[in-house]
């Protein structure tokens, strides 16, 4: 009899551990976005890369859904982060372009986002590296609370930096105060006119380890010219090479930190954006100069974290989402060999455009989503768009919004349903395009038609462009004067979406 006891208290017991082990598992997941900047839909093995291996991304992709049809709302930086943390289309705000590293806060503080929405349902939330969504109310006091800012939009914690590594400030921020900033040294910012005696790209060229073009030409920092002009903070500026690192210790020291409660962490990397600085670990990694050499920098920190997440015991807990901002771009403002030895490598796999492009490899990017357990390795042709994540986490939590955009396509995230979107608006520099199933319709737009400099078509044109996706992914063959049914009844459902606000372009700006 004793025995038996002994045995019932010991099944007892191992049930309830079980028990505890399978909610900890189910229960709500830890929520990781990996967003890469400027990172091309063929920049990644498992989608197709020969000359470049990213073996981290690739275990994402190959044990995880990978998504041939994953958008990013926009072909430029700024609206695609809107989109992704509002859900809202980008075109809807005017405001919603790339930013200056002055520019106000972006995100109305009323607004519903992620963080806010996840937040309220119990998770820590964080954001770590590039935010580029605006910073105060327009006249920000670097020296002292920068606000509003991350910290108002829904996230506890916020390590970031205000724009682009190209752009000034060059200083990391968190929770709305410069990291290392001495308050003997201030920092002033300008955008239009330089600072009494500060040395710039133009009047010093002697101290420049990196050429950039005129746009990229003042503020000399590291021996990097950047956008705007920037005084003082020198014990608070960053080192360019040490960039992925810092991110990444700090990420690994969150995941540590809030590993025993649901968190919601946004990683956003810096690479391949410009100016590409590896590490001298990574230097000469891939044989394709800076901007290879980034991107397998970047796999290298997707692999770390990957790691982390393993030894804390919280891999199964955790739902990672991998993507791009918009498409590549080679040469983006530096000298940097990233077109001269490129080789064989295509980052836009065999997508026509590319950043700043309406033409798809402006905004089709990679796009996965891991859940060890609950997503069975695939991959999925179904149209779906970053915009669609807020929606969609929502139904994960159980805590509806209202929303006009974003769609709840939870089930397709997680490789239990074959259907996605319907439609979905794309845009590029304040114009907009329309994909419906496999088609997809441009409107005519002015302005040129390649932006010379950076080497990419716009999309821009007098005529009316249609295309057949199923068997054009290259967007070679014009239908549009010999289909005018088709092309009439998509320009219909697209003015239904959008109204005549498609004509309201504004005048093109790159970086």
């Amino acid at each position: 009899m004793k025995h038996l006891l002994i045995m019932i208290a010991f099944v007892l017991v191992s049930a309830c551990n079980h028990k505890e082990k399978k909610v900890k598992v189910d229960s709500t997941p830890n929520i990781i976005f990996i967003y890469l900047d400027d990172l091309g839909y063929g920049d990644i093995s498992a989608y197709g890369a020969t000359e470049l291996e990213t073996p981290n991304m690739d275990f994402l992709a190959n044990n995880g859904l990978k998504f041939t049809n994953g958008y990013a709302t926009s072909a430029t930086c700024t609206p695609s982060r809107y989109a992704l943390l509002t859900g809202q289309y980008p075109w809807r705000n005017r405001d919603a372009k790339i930013l200056p590293g002055t520019a106000p806060l972006l995100i109305d503080t009323t607004q519903t986002t992620i963080p806010k929405m996840l937040r309220n349902h119990g998770y820590k939330t964080a954001v770590i590296g590039k935010w580029h969504l605006g910073l105060g109310t327009g006249n920000v006091d670097w020296n002292s609370y920068i606000s509003p800012g991350p910290n108002q939009v829904g996230f506890d914690f916020s390590y970031i930096m205000a724009a682009t590594q190209d752009r000034v400030p060059t200083v990391y921020i968190k929770n709305g105060y410069v990291f290392n900033h001495d308050s003997e040294d201030p920092i002033e910012i300008d955008y239009k006119n330089n600072f009494s005696g500060e040395p710039t790209g133009e009047n010093s060229p002697h101290l420049l380890k990196m050429k950039g073009d005129p746009q990229h030409n003042r503020t000399i920092v590291n021996g990097v010219p950047r956008i705007g002009h920037m005084k003082g903070g020198q014990s608070a500026r960053w080192i360019d090479e040490d960039m992925a690192d810092i991110f990444l210790d700090e990420v690994k020291t969150y995941i540590k930190k809030e590993k025993d409660q649901p968190f919601f962490l946004y990683y956003g990397l810096q690479q391949p954006h410009v100016p590409r600085t590896p590490h001298p670990r990574f230097v000469g990694a891939t044989g394709m100069g800076p901007r290879g050499d980034v991107i397998a920098e970047a796999d290298w920190c997707i692999g770390e974290l990957i790691k982390t997440l393993k030894q804390e015991g919280i891999m199964e807990n955790t739902l990672i989402f991998l993507s791009s901002d918009n498409g590549p771009v080679l040469d983006d403002g530096y000298e940097d060999d990233a077109i001269e030895k490129l080789g064989n490598h295509t980052p836009t796999g065999n997508l026509r455009g590319g950043k700043y492009s309406l033409y798809e490899a402006g905004t089709r990017v990679p796009f996965i989503t891991y859940w060890k357990g609950h997503i069975e390795p695939g991959v999925t042709t179904e149209i779906i768009s970053q915009v669609d994540w807020l929606s969609s986490l929502s139904n994960l939590i159980k805590q509806p919004v209202d929303n006009l955009d974003s769609e709840n396509h939870l089930d397709l995230l997680l490789g239990k349903s074959v259907k996605g979107r319907s439609d979905v608006i794309l845009e590029a520099t304040s114009r907009t395009a329309y994909r419906q199933g496999d088609w997809v319709l441009i409107p005519p737009y002015p302005g040129p038609k390649m932006f010379l400099t950076k080497g990419i078509e716009t999309g821009n044109g007098e005529e009316f462009q249609l295309y057949n996706l199923e068997n054009d992914t290259s967007q070679q063959n014009n239908l549009a004067e010999t289909m005018p049914e088709k092309r009439d009844e998509m320009m219909r459902a697209f003015e239904a979406i959008v109204g005549d606000s498609y004509k309201k372009t504004s005048k093109l700006k790159f970086d």
